[in-house]
């Protein structure tokens, strides 16, 4: 296990459990698609350095709203979830971008309908997740775009040469 993975799960998060979310997204094109393959690309996602800056910035923020340690207005805008807040699904596009559209339209997809642990992340509680539930929206996101990139099957379009 990682140290990416190990954040995660002391946040309460698992690599299975974003694999289920990738699953749910990719399975309707991909008949044959795997599990095993969905946590690959979950682990591939994870393995980038991009993704690790973001998952270490947001998680860290969140941590320290939990210990009250953040300046006001900021404090209080992560304590209540502020609606209008939004930097929490910007920093999440940065995971998103890496595999392109298909990554950018799954996470708002997401997003909206807040799947398996997507969801238990945004129920406010003893823990403060205002930027992990996007995170990992992101994370499924660009781990399902990936699939979708390598996919076989995938009608290929090329560019006519130009004249």
């Amino acid at each position: 296990m990682t140290g990416i993975e190990s954040m995660l799960l002391r946040r309460g998060v698992s690599v299975d459990q974003v694999s289920e979310i990738v699953f749910s997204l990719q399975r309707p094109y991909n008949a044959d698609l795997t599990m095993k393959e969905c946590e690959e690309s979950v682990r591939a996602v994870l393995a980038k350095r991009e993704v690790q800056y973001v998952m270490y910035t947001g998680i860290a923020l969140d941590e320290l709203a939990e210990k009250r340690l953040l300046p006001e207005p900021l404090q209080s805008i992560m304590e209540t979830d502020e609606s209008l807040y939004g930097v929490d699904e910007t920093l999440a596009l940065g995971i998103t971008n890496v595999y392109g559209m298909i990554g950018l339209t799954s996470f708002g997809y997401l997003d909206k309908v807040k799947p398996g642990i997507i969801r238990q992340l945004n129920v406010k509680g003893e823990h403060i997740h205002v930027f992990l539930d996007d995170i990992v929206a992101g994370l499924a996101a660009a781990a399902s775009a990936r699939i979708a990139h390598q996919d076989p099957k995938a009608i290929r379009y090329h560019l006519p040469d130009s004249p």
